[in-house]
C-alpha cells in the first residue's frame, strides 16, 4: 500500500500554532512527513494548507501564491509584537475614519515594507524575533510587497476592520504599524483570519479534529491544476521509470509535446504524480520527482 500523499485545507483555530494544528494531521494519517505552507500565528485563524508525504517536495510551487485576509486593527495602542499576545508600548489617540481613509491611500499597489521585529525574518544568521527576545534590535531591511487590495469593512473605534488581499511576504501586523503611524496614532492586529491562499479559499478547509483522509486529502492530480503557472503533461506511460530514475527529460516521451516554455507536472497515465520538471528553450530540467507517482 502507498503512503498518502497529497493536499490539506485546514481550518486553524485561535490559540493553536501552525505546527500543533498538524498533529490531528500526523496522528489520522499515521505519518509524520507533513508539512505546513505559510505559517499562521498562534493569535490568527483561518487557511492552512498543509502537504502530506511525497507531496511535501511540492512546496516551492505554493512559494509566490497571493493570500488574501480579514484583519481587525486595534487603534490608539500598540504592543511590542502588535498582536493581542504583546505587551501593550505605547497609546495614542484614535484617528478619524477620514484620515484612516487617507492614509490607506499609501499602501495600495506595491509598497516597502519593513518586516516586523518579531518575525522569523532571518538577520545575521538569527531569527529577529530570537534578537527581540533578548533585548536587542534586530536591523530589519524594507522589502517589495504588493497590496492588491485594501478595504474598510467596519469601523467601530477603537476598531477598524479591514479586508486585505496581498503578495506573499506581506506581514499585516507591518500594514497596522504602518497605517498607525501614518494617520498619527498607533495600531496592532487583534484578530487576523487568512481567507485565501493562491486559488484555496477557507469555505474548502476543514477543521483539524475533523480531518477524514478519504475526503480531505486532495492528491497532486487534484490540486495542481489549480496552481497558477503550472501546466499538466501526460508521459508515455513506457517511459515512467526513466522518469523516476531522473534519466534526462525528453518531451519525445510526452503524448502531447509542449510548445512553449514554463513549469509542467508530469502525470503517469493513471493521473499519479511523477515529477514536476521546468522547460526553458526545448530543454528540461527537474524541479521534483516523486517515486511513489503519487
Amino acid at each position: 500500500m502507498k503512503p498518502p500523499s497529497g493536499l490539506v485545507l485546514l481550518d486553524k483555530p485561535e490559540g493553536l500554532t501552525s505546527f500543533q494544528a498538524l498533529g490531528a494531521l500526523k496522528k489520522a494519517l499515521d505519518l509524520r512527513q507533513v508539512g505546513h505552507l505559510g505559517t499562521l500565528d498562534r493569535f490568527a485563524s483561518g487557511l492552512l494548507p498543509a502537504l502530506v508525504g511525497s507531496s511535501t517536495r511540492l512546496a516551492f510551487l505554493f512559494e509566490d501564491a497571493d493570500k488574501a485576509y480579514r484583519a481587525v486593527f486595534q487603534l490608539g495602542r500598540s504592543t511590542a509584537t502588535l498582536d493581542p499576545e504583546g505587551e501593550i508600548v505605547s497609546e495614542a489617540p484614535v484617528p478619524s475614519l477620514e484620515r484612516i481613509q487617507q492614509a490607506l491611500e499609501c499602501f495600495r499597489g506595491r509598497i516597502q515594507q519593513t518586516p516586523p521585529e518579531y518575525s522569523a525574518v532571518h538577520v545575521g544568521g538569527q531569527r529577529a524575533y530570537q534578537l527581540a527576545r533578548a533585548g536587542r534590535k534586530p536591523e530589519l531591511q524594507p522589502r517589495e510587497v504588493t497590496i492588491h487590495r485594501i478595504e474598510v469593512l467596519r469601523f467601530e473605534p477603537p476598531e477598524l476592520e479591514l479586508a486585505i488581499d496581498c503578495s506573499k511576504g506581506t506581514y499585516v501586523r507591518a500594514l497596522a504599524r504602518d497605517l498607525g503611524r501614518l494617520a498619527g496614532s498607533c495600531a496592532y492586529v487583534s484578530r487576523l483570519a487568512r481567507l485565501r491562499v493562491g486559488d484555496f479559499r477557507l469555505e474548502e478547509a476543514v477543521a483539524p479534529q475533523d480531518f477524514q483522509a478519504a475526503t480531505h486529502l486532495f492528491p497532486p492530480a487534484r490540486f495542481l491544476p489549480r496552481l497558477a503557472g503550472v501546466a499538466m503533461l501526460s508521459l508515455d506511460p513506457g517511459r515512467r521509470a526513466e522518469v523516476l530514475n531522473g534519466r534526462p527529460f525528453s518531451e519525445d516521451w510526452c503524448l502531447s509535446p509542449p510548445r512553449q516554455d514554463g513549469l509542467y507536472a508530469v502525470l503517469d497515465g493513471e493521473g499519479g504524480l511523477l515529477a514536476v520538471v521546468w522547460r526553458s528553450g526545448g530543454r528540461y530540467e527537474y524541479r521534483a520527482v516523486i517515486p511513489e507517482g503519487r
